[in-house]
């Protein structure tokens, strides 16, 4: 009788977690094509009170500089690696081994995309190991350019402002097609941590790194693999 129970368990587990997989590989394939309807860090912002703009928009749509200054400012390599840079992790791990009370990380726009659309923030190892699987997954399906478009469309920008789109009309009353280089430098600057480095108004951090982040644009103009993605 025991021996039955755990026999029907396991093939009820069994059925889960196909269901599961099912669910999951097909959402992955829908995305693609149709824009996530919310995000969990989306709908966390709603419940806490800060509020919703978005407006997702196209990659055409988005224009050159708010590309660049994200990939210099977050992933200078996107083009090239398969979703992860081996080389910053390892450099992140050495760092945090020797510094226990400040953290680096080495999320590529492929990790952070997979994290922002089908996780959540923070989560440690599990989350992590998560975060792996659905990143390898969107580099295999969707290809770089829908990644950074979703990236950009999803990514937090300010407190309850999500996307390009929602940030450049928010902080210079002007669609993303337009920023200038200093306006996307700016935008992308916030990345690490949106409502503590502050566009508007403008943060001490956000000012001194979107220097940065302007003359790495410019180190990275004329690369073939970085222009393809601009178009």
């Amino acid at each position: 009788m025991v021996k039955e129970v755990k026999r029907k368990g396991w093939r009820i587990f069994k059925k889960i977690i196909l269901g599961i997989f099912i669910f999951q590989l097909a959402y992955i394939i829908l995305v693609k094509w149709v824009d996530p309807p919310i995000t969990i860090t989306q709908l966390v912002n709603l419940i806490e009170g800060n509020g919703l703009k978005r407006d997702y928009i196209s990659f055409d749509e988005m224009g050159p500089n708010i590309k660049l200054a994200v990939m210099a400012s977050e992933d200078q390599l996107f083009p090239d690696h398969d979703g992860f840079d081996l080389k910053a992790i390892e450099k992140a791990m050495k760092f945090n081994e020797k510094h226990p009370n400040r953290t680096r990380g080495a999320s590529t726009i492929s990790q952070q995309t997979a994290k922002n659309v089908f996780l959540w923030q923070h989560g440690g190892y599990f989350r992590k190991g998560l975060e792996v699987y659905f990143t390898f997954m969107i580099e295999k399906i969707w290809g770089k350019k829908r990644i950074l478009e979703t990236y950009l469309n999803v990514a937090e920008m300010g407190k309850g402002i999500f996307g390009v789109q929602a940030a450049a009309k928010a902080y210079f009353n002007k669609d993303a097609k337009l920023l200038t280089r200093q306006e996307a430098a700016m935008i992308a600057a916030c990345l690490p941590n949106p409502k503590k480095f502050t566009v508007k108004p403008l943060s001490r951090y956000v000012a001194i790194r979107a220097v940065s982040i302007q003359k790495q644009m410019g180190f990275l103009s004329g690369d073939e693999d970085i222009e393809a993605l601009l178009k």
